[in-house]
Parts: C-alpha cells; structure tokens; sequence
C-alpha cells in the first residue's frame, strides 16, 4: 500500500495508504481494516478478495467486492464447491470480477478446502485465529514505512494453507489477509484508528 501524508481534506489522521484514497478505500480503512475478524464465511471472502489482489491494487479488487459477492454465491462454499465448467465459463465473461482463470480456479478449489477443514472438524478461522495463539498482535507501527511486506508468522500461516489444500495464499498475500482480518493491527499510531483497534485487539 502507498504511503502517503495521512490527513486528507477531511482533517481525520488516518495510515498513509488511506490518507488520499478514493471514498471507497478510505471508509474501508475507517470501518473494517484491521477489526479482528473470525466469521468463517467472511473470512473465506477475505482471503478470496486478497488472492485476486496478486498483481493488481486494493483499491481494483475493492470495487469489485459486490460483484465477487453476487458472482460467487455470496461466499457460501457449499455451492462453490460444487461449481462445474458452466460456472467457470460463467465467471470467465462476468465483468464484475477479476476475469482469471487460475484466480477462478483457485476459489473453487479454497471452497473445498474448507469444506475439507469442517470435514475433519476443523474451520478456517481456528487454523488462522492459531496462528496468533487466538488474540490479535497489537503493533505500534510509526509509519507505514516500518510496517513489512510479509513476516516469519506469515510465512507459517502461508505453509499451513497451503498444507490444507488453499491456493493463492503466498506469505506477502497471507501477511496482507493478516492486517485486514485484525490478527495484526498494523494501522500507524498516527491514525485515529489505532487506538480503537487496539482496544478490540485488547478485549479479544
């Protein structure tokens, strides 16, 4: 994410990669960035929209985020999984979503990784949520500067994904679905979310 001064016309001091964002990415950043996170299918969702980002920008990804709801059945992975050529030939001409193949595929293939956790009677936010031994890490990144691109718990949870079946779930892609799902709070203590995330992250 670009760093950036993080006081846009409206006076609020937000991370630099927020500071000047379209209105779409800056309610993100105000709203959801970061609050922990452990429903399994808006999990599933995260990790999805975080995939498609590899080679593209948030900003991208997050406009399409109703049109990845409506094309994939609302995240419900029982369906997913179920998908067949009709639907990938479906998904391929939809416009609402990011049109790639391998990205198509791999959500097909992730929802039945999933249903292979609950299979062995586990879900995809205890396999994440362990990662972090169940509690946010509360960081007190200065700049976005000191904030990294990928780090060694992320390189685990990537491993462990991987291991379960989940494509798409490279270390900078875990670390990034990491900092959204609130298991790291990596907004700058400048920003006038750090604090409320740190206490979610406290109260967790």
């Amino acid at each position: 994410m670009e760093q950036g001064p993080g006081r846009p016309d409206d006076g609020i001091v937000r991370c630099g990669w927020a500071a000047r964002a379209a209105a779409l990415d800056r309610a993100y950043h105000d709203t959801e960035w970061g609050v922990p996170l452990r429903d399994e299918r808006a999990l599933f969702e995260l990790l999805t929209l975080e995939g498609a980002q590899a080679g593209l920008s948030w900003s991208t990804v997050l406009a399409k985020r109703d049109g990845y709801r409506r094309a994939f059945d609302g995240f419900d992975a029982q369906r997913i999984a179920r998908y067949g050529d009709a639907d990938c030939a479906r998904l391929l001409a939809d416009a609402g979503i990011v049109r790639n193949r391998l990205k198509i595929d791999a959500t097909i293939g992730n929802a039945r990784a999933l249903l292979a956790l609950h299979d062995a009677g586990r879900t995809l936010s205890d396999l994440v949520w362990s990662h972090v031994d169940g509690r946010p890490l509360r960081h007190a990144r200065a700049s976005m500067a000191e904030v990294p691109a990928k780090t060694e718990g992320s390189d685990r949870l990537s491993k462990a994904l991987a291991k379960a079946g989940f494509r798409f779930v490279g270390s900078t892609i875990v670390y990034a679905f990491m900092q959204a799902a609130g298991l790291v709070n990596d907004h700058t203590t400048d920003c006038f979310r750090w604090a409320e995330i740190d206490a979610l992250a406290a109260a967790a």
